[in-house]
């Protein structure tokens, strides 16, 4: 339940609109549902501005389907992130009209339009085509979450023209999400360019040296370009939440 769902069903009671009894139960599930192996926290979107959202990881598909029928109970938008091809099947499965992004490895379940909240445009750049998988998670969690977002792929450093040739795009935007593996260099190069946020996702993609993803996540860490804001190895969701944070001030 988001805030403005809460202060309609709080004016409908007030007005007379709908019974005391209605109100009970539709406020019941607050501030979260009980399922006996999860407790859905209904009520992260009033608290946080963000909603609750389903990490796919370590859980059974019989896991997910119950919570994501708990959460469309309150006729909120669904997204479940790091979902196994296995698990988007048995998913879609009970929910037909779940959208799978295999390659970000996500699930969108939506049940009404999404809600902009952004004030201006995150954009999403990835070093390599191999960074591709993190990028699309963080883009598709930024859109769930109510950004415009748009994208910028295949731009490192090892053909840094083609990152300065959309020099436009890059100063069009009010965040920026920098994924990059191996050195992690293109953050540094981003927020060397731009006045504007960087949050930069260090991958795991890289050869031996790159200690799946360590190297990437110091380099950016010890970032010579001041203000670079890092998440932990492969997080696209996190630095879509931290980007939405930013672009709602």
């Amino acid at each position: 339940m988001d805030e403005k769902r809460l202060r309609k069903l709080l004016n409908d009671l007030q007005k007379g609109r709908i019974s005391e009894d209605h109100a009970f139960e539709t406020l019941k599930r607050l501030p979260f549902g009980e399922l006996g192996i999860a407790k859905v926290d209904h009520h992260r979107f009033i608290r946080r501005g963000l909603p609750e959202v389903i990490l796919g990881e370590g859980k059974t598909i019989q896991q997910v389907n119950a919570i994501v029928g708990e959460m469309l109970k309150q006729e909120v938008n669904v997204l479940i992130t790091r979902v196994s091809p296995e698990m988007a099947r048995g998913v879609r499965k009970k929910f037909p009209k779940a959208r799978i992004n295999s390659q970000a490895r996500t699930i969108t379940i939506t049940r009404k339009p999404f809600r902009k909240q952004g004030k201006g445009l995150v954009l999403i750049i990835s070093a390599g085509t191999s960074d591709m998988p993190v990028a699309e998670e963080a883009r598709e969690s930024a859109e769930f979450l109510g950004n415009k977002v748009e994208v910028l792929y295949d731009v490192g450093v090892a053909g840094i023209h083609r990152l300065i040739d959309h020099e436009k795009k890059l100063r069009k935007a009010r965040v920026l999400i920098v994924v990059a593996g191996m050195e992690g260099a293109l953050a540094s190069v981003v927020a060397g360019l731009l006045d504007k946020p960087v949050i930069a996702v260090p991958t795991s993609t890289g050869y031996g040296a790159s200690f799946g993803g360590v190297s990437a996540l110091l380099g950016m860490l010890n970032s010579c370009a001041s203000g670079v804001s890092v998440v932990n190895i492969d997080n696209g969701f996190g630095a879509a939440c931290a980007a939405t944070m930013i672009n709602r001030l």
